[in-house]
């Protein structure tokens, strides 16, 4: 059974079309990378799958249930794009409280300590970082040990190091009970941890699948050498093998040969109509 269901969902603000007929169903174990331009409606689809907004045609589900639904609401942890938190609360009291909205929640200890916030545990909200203020936001998407968890743009203020925990921790959470659907500007980060990808541009889908889908169905890949002159020669194409078989058949003189594939950056421009 699907944990996520997006059946023919479409989302309008007066005229302005946010999503337009998107499906899509996101199985147990998955992790899932939704990607696209500034205004493509990422942060509607999140909000509608978190229950914040509805949808103006189509449905969307989780296992089978409403979003806005009880049984829905204790599948899921989220972290959203931006978080405000009391100041007076202290970091160990926010993530005691979120984990008492769910049945089974994880032990508060084990989970500071998974997001370096064990020596912070007794700082009051108003006086952490910014950086500080996101990683407790994304502990409180684990706190309940949910069956999916949904982070906008999770990495957005942090540092290397706390970046690379978080991938650790989606990598080791994501699996056999949970799943995991990420939005996220860093194309590296998508290409790192996705292990399915979804592009969204102006409201509707434009790619769904493996990573090694998305740079074969989009990308062409490129050959460069250096000729007879000592200028340096590159060409996008199809099928470079073919190409090279043809400057070697046709005598042509080349030194210095580099085949690449092209980067998440170049089939994403690409894809959403961006590259110059």
């Amino acid at each position: 059974m699907s944990t996520i269901t997006f059946s023919h969902v479409g989302k309008s603000y007066g005229s302005t079309v946010a999503l337009d007929d998107v499906s899509f169903e996101i199985q147990t174990g998955e992790l899932v990378a939704l990607l696209g331009p500034n205004g493509a409606g990422k942060t509607t689809a999140i909000e509608i799958l978190l229950g914040l907004r509805t949808p103006s045609d189509g449905y969307a589900s989780i296992g089978g249930e409403l979003p806005r639904s009880l049984p829905a609401r204790r599948r899921i942890g989220a972290t959203p794009q931006t978080t405000g938190f009391p100041d007076a609360l202290r970091v160990r009291e926010l993530v005691a409280f979120a984990a008492a909205h769910y049945p089974a929640p994880v032990d508060i200890d084990a989970l500071l300590a998974a997001f370096d916030l064990t020596d912070l545990s007794a700082t009051r909200a108003g006086d952490l970082s910014g950086g500080q203020q996101r990683r407790v936001a994304l502990a409180l998407a684990f706190a309940g040990d949910p069956e999916i968890v949904v982070l906008d743009e999770p990495t957005t203020g942090l540092d290397v190091e706390s970046r690379r925990r978080l991938w650790e921790q989606l990598r080791a959470n994501t699996g056999a009970r949970r799943t995991t659907l990420f939005t996220t500007h860093y194309l590296e980060e998508a290409e790192a941890l996705a292990t399915r990808i979804i592009v969204l541009v102006e409201g509707r889908i434009r790619f769904d699948g493996a990573p090694s889908e998305f740079r074969a169905a989009f990308g062409h890949r490129r050959v460069a050498y250096v000729d007879a002159r000592g200028e340096r020669v590159v060409c996008d194409c199809d099928d470079p093998d073919a190409y090279v078989r043809e400057l070697v058949r046709n005598e042509v003189p080349f030194r210095d040969l580099l085949v690449t594939q092209p980067s998440f950056e170049d089939v994403f421009l690409h894809l959403t109509g961006a590259a110059s």
